[in-house]
């Protein structure tokens, strides 16, 4: 079922469009009733995020809302479109960060996100930007569940491991023909494709 949301008010993040044209993403949200969008309607400016871990190098798009608090992710997967990826980062001021250390390190801080309380749930989305009324503020984002390559699929397990999220089972079941061949399992019909969650 899709999930369509306005941002509440006019605020310096991607637009519906924009993001519309990335393709398949990586999206960590904060728990709760608004689920996959509720970040980007409450988000007030954004920024193009490239980091450096053990695992390789990762692109984010990480959006903050009025308090300063990164309240909404998204995450360069292979099955994105890099093309319109590379466009809307070149328009948003650029972060960078080295992760140091190892394993250990990475459960330190998954742990320290956890006692502040910086809970993320992971899905695989694909954005529609869909008109909207004058009055409700223009265009209106719309989430659908996108499917994943079998390097997709790896690749998001890798981001969501990385933010102290456990990857669940629903990853080899997403829908994808392409993962459910590499699985050794019939492909699913389009009338049955599901969101992927990540947790």
């Amino acid at each position: 079922m899709a999930t369509a949301l306005s941002p509440s008010t006019a605020c310096v993040v991607p637009t519906p469009s924009q993001l519309a044209a990335l393709g398949t993403v990586l999206c960590l949200h904060r728990p709760g009733a608004a689920r996959e969008l509720g970040g980007w309607s409450s988000a007030r400016r954004a920024e193009a995020h490239a980091g450096l871990d053990l695992d390789g190098m990762h692109e984010s798009l990480r959006f903050f809302d009025a308090d300063e608090a990164c309240c909404w992710q998204l995450h360069l997967l292979p099955d994105s479109d890099f093309l319109a990826w590379e466009r809307l980062a070149g328009h948003l001021p650029r972060c960078s960060e080295i992760a140091p250390g190892g394993i250990g390190d990475r459960l330190w801080r998954s742990l320290a996100q956890r006692i502040r309380g910086e809970l993320w749930e992971a899905s695989v989305l694909r954005f529609q930007s869909v008109p909207g009324a004058p009055e409700a503020g223009g265009p209106m984002l719309v989430a659908s569940p996108g499917t994943l390559s079998p390097l997709g699929i790896a690749c998001a397990r890798r981001i969501v491991r990385g933010h102290g999220i456990a990857p669940s089972s629903s990853l080899d079941d997403c829908g994808c023909p392409r993962a459910a061949a590499a699985a050794g399992r019939p492909a699913p019909s389009e009338a049955h494709r599901h969101p992927i969650h990540l947790s």
